[in-house]
């Protein structure tokens, strides 16, 4: 297996997230965020470890992948659910397991805090290569859609012709 570093993010780390991000905002949704606003929403995560914490791995003390872990309290379990998002790995590294390492630094993590009950995350739908990944690891899809309602004037997306 390839030899990567893992371990939680920090500040140092904040701006290759954010690029990383809009990489996979770009790539899977076609979608251009706002440099400021993700940056902003980068370092106010690390600011704020109540909402939740990133992951790294590195080769050679570069970056090559990330994931973001965000938390949902359940009350049907008593416990946590810690929420899988903002999965990037540099094109280059794909599909040579640095997901599954991320992941499995992820579940030892988990493994040390009782409160935490399972992981859940979203794909999107016509993604069957990052399912049958997730799959791969044990995840089950479930029954659920996914709805949302963000609040007028939330603004993260470039606008057509914006710079």
């Amino acid at each position: 297996m390839l030899a990567l570093t893992l371990r939680r993010a920090n500040e140092a780390d904040a701006d290759t997230i954010a690029a990383f991000n809009s990489a996979m905002a770009l790539a899977t949704e076609g979608k251009q965020l706002i440099p400021e606003v993700i940056g902003a929403g980068v370092r106010r995560l690390m600011a704020s470890p109540q909402l939740g914490f990133y992951c790294v791995a590195e080769h050679e003390g570069r970056v090559v992948g990330c994931l973001l872990v965000t938390h949902e309290w359940s009350d049907w379990r008593n416990g946590l659910l810690w929420w899988i998002q903002s999965v990037y790995v540099l094109p280059q590294w794909r599909r040579q397991g640095v997901y599954r390492q991320l992941y499995d630094f992820v579940r030892e993590q988990a493994k040390a805090e009782p409160g935490v009950c399972g992981f859940r995350l979203y794909v999107e739908k016509d993604n069957a290569v990052a399912q049958a990944t997730y799959r791969a690891l044990g995840m089950v899809a479930t029954d659920y859609l996914l709805f949302e309602e963000l609040k007028a004037g939330v603004r993260f997306l470039r606008e057509p012709g914006e710079a």
